[in-house]
């Protein structure tokens, strides 16, 4: 007997096309494998049922194992910076075949060793993207604009694809805030080329579901065993949020005790 919430390749694709997702789709996808219970196929399964139903998918790649800190560095950071030099001893050189941050779930290296597979070079925050179109989506990723392939997937009618997974996931939204003018803070990363600065970096995302009731009205939903799939176009939702921190500049911080990046921005606008 299968497991209970035993999900197929076709399950994926059928939840992906209740969506309305299809070959005319550009996606930015945030998955949590796990969430559907057990997948036949695993994370080739997911990744395969994504690129086949829509046209393009990006996801991020991110390589938060590369960051360093210095022992001094500009002030209001959004952390301390004695209390993050043991970090540095285990921190990893980024290479452009190094696999994604474990936090980045299962998919985002499958999705990144796939044939035709294309990745931006940022030594923190790379995509992957596959479909036509990759190349040229990834190209508007620069040290000073992290989110530029999220700008350009806006700018294509892209949608933002949240699998089993909440806002806390949305790198979207980072991108809104920065649009927004929120403060943005500074960190470093070790390459080949030695410690490189890697400017624009986002806050907090931990108090991002505090969206959710501004946003119903433009997501669409589907269930596919027991994961929540949510469909938001990022049309919609980045000038929700700007919006909302126009209305309200604190909202979407964290109450989070010591998180020092909410706690700066609270900071900086009293």
């Amino acid at each position: 007997m299968p497991p209970m919430n035993d999900v197929t390749f076709r399950d994926i694709q059928k939840g992906l096309r209740e969506l309305g997702l299809g070959q005319d789709s550009r996606v930015l996808a945030h998955i949590s494998l796990s969430a559907f219970g057990h997948v036949r196929g695993g994370a080739e399964a997911m990744a395969g049922a994504l690129t086949s139903t829509c046209g393009l998918v990006m996801m991020p790649a991110f390589t938060y194992q590369c960051q360093v800190y210095p022992l001094v560095g500009p002030p209001d950071n959004g952390m301390t910076y004695d209390d993050a030099q043991a970090d540095n001893a285990e921190a990893e050189l980024f290479t452009p075949d190094l696999p994604p941050h474990a936090d980045m779930g299962v998919t985002a290296e499958t999705l990144r060793r796939r044939s035709g597979a294309r990745r931006s070079s940022h030594p923190l925050l790379s995509f992957t993207a596959v479909g036509p179109g990759a190349e040229d989506v990834l190209r508007a990723q620069s040290l000073a604009e992290p989110f530029g392939p999220i700008a350009r997937l806006a700018a294509m009618g892209g949608d933002v694809l949240l699998v089993g997974v909440d806002h806390t996931k949305n790198a979207a939204i980072h991108y809104a805030e920065a649009r927004a003018g929120r403060k943005q803070f500074v960190r470093w990363a070790l390459t080949p080329e030695g410690i490189v600065a890697c400017p624009a970096w986002p806050g907090c995302s931990d108090g991002f579901n505090a969206l959710a009731p501004h946003i119903g009205s433009f997501v669409r939903s589907a269930r596919v065993g027991a994961a929540r799939l949510q469909r938001l176009p990022l049309a919609d939702l980045i000038p929700a949020v700007v919006a909302l921190l126009a209305g309200d500049p604190a909202a979407l911080l964290c109450d989070r005790p010591g998180c020092a990046r909410c706690e700066t921005v609270r900071r900086v606008m009293a």
